[in-house]
């Protein structure tokens, strides 16, 4: 069938694209390396629990960009603008994208696709899911490195903004192809050599309201 079609032509260019990326980007990974280790005690990588295609459960790979005791006493909590727990290269990493390089091996593993719906932890899909009807829609495809939602609407502080970027999501899931995502890829490009906007600067959140609250997970 065509979506079976498109599928491995997706799987092609993840893989050709994601090797490229890995021996292009090498250089940074030595200086991000170096920087994190210097800025902050704790290791360079992090990982962590996310849900694949399916729901099924995969470990992401960032560069660290927290406080390597981040969640020691609070758990699971999503992360905000303004985060004290992010460190001063982290603040760096982040806005320039640079510690999501590292989830190109997560792509090449057939975990991650350079394009589709961003990945999220297990515990939150839960929340957001009973919050926002046909959430776990986003589980139908392979989550990507960046997305539709990413480049249209870069960042989502509460409730609202998390049903919009499904709203994207869901047009991805439906015109996914590969025209729609080298223009996903392109726009990308775009977005991190003029800098990360959050969102939330429009929309302001306020933890008084049940009804909001910050979806951007570490």
């Amino acid at each position: 069938s065509s979506v079976i079609h498109i599928r491995k032509v997706k799987r092609i260019m993840d893989f050709v694209v994601a090797g490229i990326g890995l021996f292009f980007s090498s250089p940074i990974w030595m200086i991000a390396a170096v920087v994190v280790r210097m800025d902050s005690p704790g290791s360079i990588f992090y990982r962590q629990k996310r849900s694949g295609i399916d729901g099924h459960p995969y470990m992401v790979l960032k560069f660290r960009t927290m406080r390597h005791d981040a969640e020691a006493t609070s758990g699971a909590v999503w992360s905000t603008s303004g985060d004290q727990r992010i460190t001063r290269a982290g603040k760096f990493l982040r806005k320039w994208r640079i510690d999501e390089i590292p989830q190109l091996i997560n792509v090449l593993k057939g975990e991650m696709s350079l394009v589709g719906p961003r990945p999220e932890r297990p515990e939150f899909v839960d929340t957001l899911s009973s919050a926002i009807p046909f959430y776990r829609e986003r589980l139908l495809v392979p989550p990507g490195v960046t997305g539709w939602a990413q480049v249209k609407y870069p960042y989502a502080s509460n409730i609202e903004g998390a049903r919009r970027k499904l709203q994207f999501d869901l047009y991805y899931i439906k015109h996914m192809g590969f025209f729609l995502d080298c223009l996903i890829l392109l726009r990308t490009i775009k977005t991190v050599v003029v800098g990360l906007k959050h969102n939330d600067e429009q929309m302001p959140a306020s933890s008084d309201s049940p009804d909001e609250f910050p979806i951007e997970s570490i």
